[in-house]
């Protein structure tokens, strides 16, 4: 979706290439796929592999506010998009 008004942007977007991203899904048997259906998943994308990793390593780690019982239940997946990283 593009930007209604963009005069009003105090700093202009700056179109980058983010090649990399990671793809959160629900695992099979979850109660969540019921509600949010079975083909649910969410991209996040990233101009690089080391940012990229970095956003996977703090999206899969255990919350600091969570309770010793509980499990997160997200399936973490790295993607590629190869004509955007390999300039095809």
């Amino acid at each position: 979706m593009g930007i209604s008004q963009p005069q009003n942007l105090r700093i202009p977007p700056i179109e980058k290439l983010r090649p990399y991203g990671v793809r959160v899904s629900l695992p099979a048997g979850d109660p969540f796929r019921k509600l949010l259906g079975p083909e649910w998943h969410r991209l996040h994308w990233f101009p690089s592999p080391e940012e990229r990793d970095a956003a996977l390593a703090e999206m899969s780690r255990r919350h600091q506010y969570s309770r010793a019982t509980d499990k997160p239940s997200l399936v973490f997946e790295k993607v590629e998009k190869l004509s955007e990283s390999r300039g095809l």
